[in-house]
C-alpha cells in the first residue's frame, strides 16, 4: 500500500517537472543561441564597414590587423572575399572557403542578397556558426565578409543551465519522496496497527486493542469502531466459553448418574441383555468423548495431546453397527469395504462426530430398503472414507451449497431436519485437518467424502 501511495503521488509529481523543466530548458537553450547570434551579427556589422573602406582603398592591412586580434581573442576567423568570390583579405587559402554551404551563401551574398540565420537547434546539433555578409558601395556589391565562429561558449552555457535545471528537479523529487514517504507512514500506521490487533484477534488474543490514535482523523472513527468490536467479539467469545463450562457440568452430571444406573442395570438383567448393555454403555462413554471434544472447540481447538493413530477401517465398522438398529427401522443395509486396517492421525472422537452427522443423514435420506455404502481406502498420504446413498441425490448447482449451514434443497423440505449435518461434519474435520467433499455418483445418491491426514510418520 505504501508502494501505490508513493506511485500515486510520485509519478504526478515527476510528469510536472519533465513539462516544466523540459519547457524552461529549451527556453534557455533558444535565449543562449539567440544572444550568441546577436553578438555575431554586431560584431559582423563592425566588420563590414571596416571591409568596405580597406576594399575603396585598396588596402587591407588595418582590416587584417583587426581580424588577426579578433582570432587571438575569441577563436572567430574573418576574411574578405571580392565580387569574383576569391579571398582578399588575408589572401592565404582558408579551408573555411571550401565548405559547401559556406561557397552556398558567399555566392548568396555576392547576388546582393543576405541569408537566412540559422535556425535553432539543440546543443548536441550545433555546428561552427557561419555567417556571410555582403559589403555594398553605393547599390553595387563590391564583395563579402565571411565570419566562422566556434559555438563550443554557448554550447556549454546551454549545458551549465540544463545541468542547473536537472539538479533542482532531482532535489524537488527528492523532497517530494522525503514528503510522501512521511505521508504515508502517518497515513498507514494507524492501518498496520489494525492489521496486527486483527491478526493477534485471530490468534485467539481478544485483549488486543488500538491505544494510539495518531494518523489522519478520517481514520479515527475507524479505530474506535474496531476497538468497540473487538470489546463485543470479547464479550460474545466468553458468554459463549462460559455457557460451554454451564453445559458441561449441566451435561456431566446426568451422563454419569445414567452411566451408573446402567452398571446397576446390567447386575440385575444377567447374561440375556448383557449385549445390550454392554452398547448403552459403550455409547455413553462415546457421548463423554464427544463432550469433552465440544468443549475443547468452544474454548478454541482441539488438543494436539488428543490427536493418535486411528484405525478409519475398525472406526467405520463400528460406527455402522451401532446405526443399525436406526437404520432397520427403513430396512436399509449398511455395506462396508475396508480390507485391512487403514491408519491415519486423528482424533478419534471428532471423526467419529463427523461419521455420525453423515450417517445419520445417509439414513435420513435413503428410500425405505435401500443400502448405504461405507468405504475406506488410503489416497496418496491422505486416508478417505465414502459415506454413499442411493436417495434423491443433488443437483450439481446444490453440490457448492450443501455444506452451508442452514441450507436444505426444496424437494427435501418435508423431511424432518436442521440442514446443519453437513456444515457440523465439515467444521469438524477442518480441526483435524481433513476436508469434506460432497459429489452426485453415477447411478444417483449422494457420496460424501472425507479427505483424512494419513498416519504419523515414526
Amino acid at each position: 500500500m505504501r508502494r501505490r501511495l508513493i506511485v500515486v503521488f510520485l509519478v504526478p509529481l515527476v510528469l510536472v517537472l519533465t513539462v516544466l523543466g523540459g519547457g524552461y530548458a529549451w527556453s534557455t537553450a533558444r535565449g543562449v543561441q539567440q544572444e550568441f547570434y546577436a553578438e555575431q551579427l554586431g560584431d559582423l556589422g563592425y566588420f563590414v564597414t571596416t571591409a568596405r573602406q580597406a576594399l575603396l582603398t585598396g588596402s587591407s592591412d588595418m582590416f587584417e590587423g583587426e581580424v588577426r586580434r579578433y582570432r587571438e581573442l575569441y577563436g572567430t576567423r574573418v576574411m574578405v572575399v571580392d565580387r569574383t568570390g576569391h579571398a582578399w583579405a588575408p589572401r592565404s587559402a582558408d579551408p573555411m572557403l571550401d565548405r559547401p554551404e559556406v561557397d552556398a551563401q558567399i555566392r548568396l551574398a555576392l547576388s546582393g542578397r543576405r541569408g537566412e540565420l540559422p535556425q535553432n537547434a539543440l546543443p548536441w546539433q550545433f555546428s561552427d556558426l557561419s555567417l556571410v555578409e555582403p559589403v555594398f558601395d553605393g547599390g553595387d556589391v563590391i564583395g563579402a565578409v565571411v565570419m566562422s565562429a566556434s559555438v563550443d561558449v554557448p554550447r556549454a552555457e546551454i549545458g551549465r543551465q540544463w545541468f542547473l535545471i536537472a539538479a533542482v528537479a532531482a532535489v524537488v523529487i527528492a523532497a517530494g519522496l522525503l514528503i510522501v514517504f512521511r505521508l504515508a507512514g502517518w497515513v498507514l500506521r494507524p492501518v498496520r496497527r489494525l492489521d496486527r490487533a486483527m491478526e493477534a484477534i485471530e490468534r485467539g488474543d481478544m485483549d488486543a486493542r488500538i491505544r494510539d490514535e495518531t494518523g489522519p482523523p478520517e481514520l479515527h472513527r475507524m479505530i474506535l469502531m474496531f476497538n468497540r468490536m473487538a470489546d463485543e467479539i470479547e464479550r460474545v467469545v466468553a458468554r459463549q466459553q462460559e455457557f460451554a463450562l454451564n453445559a458441561s457440568h449441566e451435561l456431566r452430571n446426568p451422563l454419569n448418574a445414567l452411566l451408573l444406573r446402567v452398571e446397576v442395570l446390567a447386575a440385575d438383567v444377567g447374561a440375556a441383555g448383557a449385549a445390550d448393555v454392554e452398547k448403552i454403555r459403550e455409547e455413553g462413554e462415546r457421548m463423554t468423548r464427544i463432550l469433552d471434544t465440544l468443549l475443547g472447540f468452544a474454548r478454541g481447538s482441539v488438543s494436539e495431546s488428543d490427536f493418535e493413530d486411528v484405525d478409519l477401517t475398525a472406526l467405520v465398522a463400528r460406527r455402522s453397527r451401532a446405526w443399525q438398529d436406526v437404520a432397520a427401522r427403513k430396512a436399509i443395509v449398511f455395506t462396508v469395504d475396508g480390507g485391512g486396517p487403514i491408519l491415519s492421525h486423528v482424533d478419534e472422537a471428532v471423526v467419529e462426530s463427523a461419521l455420525d452427522a453423515v450417517i445419520d443423514n445417509a439414513v435420513k435420506f435413503s428410500p425405505h430398503g435401500g443400502r448405504v455404502e461405507l468405504s475406506v481406502r488410503p489416497s496418496d498420504e491422505r486416508t478417505r472414507i465414502v459415506v454413499r446413498d442411493h436417495g434423491p441425490g443433488m443437483e450439481a448447482e446444490e453440490l457448492e451449497q450443501a455444506a452451508d449451514r442452514f441450507w436444505r434443497s426444496t424437494r427435501n423440505q418435508n423431511i424432518p431436519g436442521s440442514g446443519l449435518g453437513l456444515a457440523i461434519a465439515m467444521d469438524l474435520l477442518r480441526s483435524v485437518g481433513g476436508r469434506l467433499a460432497v459429489q452426485s455418483p453415477q447411478g444417483g445418491g449422494l457420496s460424501v467424502i472425507f479427505d483424512l491426514p494419513g498416519a504419523n510418520p515414526r
